[in-house]
């Protein structure tokens, strides 16, 4: 069973990937989708828990749910969440040739 963070947490996430990184939500929804990701015009993150995180990609008028495992496996710290997030994005770069931006 995965851990679940505690609302608050999820909350606060959510807000600052969907405010701060709407970019990277697109990034990773194109590199992780099972699709065809050249299609995809938007992607806002919906969810997370200790096993990964979950995406609402848009293609043309259709929606549809994403889910990617954290790429170290299960987590149950707040901090471990940021570290798994950089991660994705990183992957993300690799999988579509695109150049990371360096983390502060």
């Amino acid at each position: 069973m995965p851990h679940i963070f505690d609302a608050d947490v999820v909350s606060a996430i959510l807000s600052h990937m969907n405010g701060d990184h709407t970019d990277d939500n697109l990034l990773i929804a194109r590199a992780f989708s099972p699709e065809d990701s050249g299609e995809i015009t938007g992607a806002v993150m919906t969810g997370l828990d200790g096993e990964g995180g979950t995406w609402e990609v848009t293609r043309g008028d259709e929606t549809s749910e994403l889910r990617v495992a954290w790429p170290s496996g299960s987590i149950s710290e707040r901090p471990a969440v940021r570290r798994e997030v950089v991660a994705l994005y990183d992957l993300a770069c690799e999988r579509l040739g695109v150049e990371p931006r360096p983390h502060a």
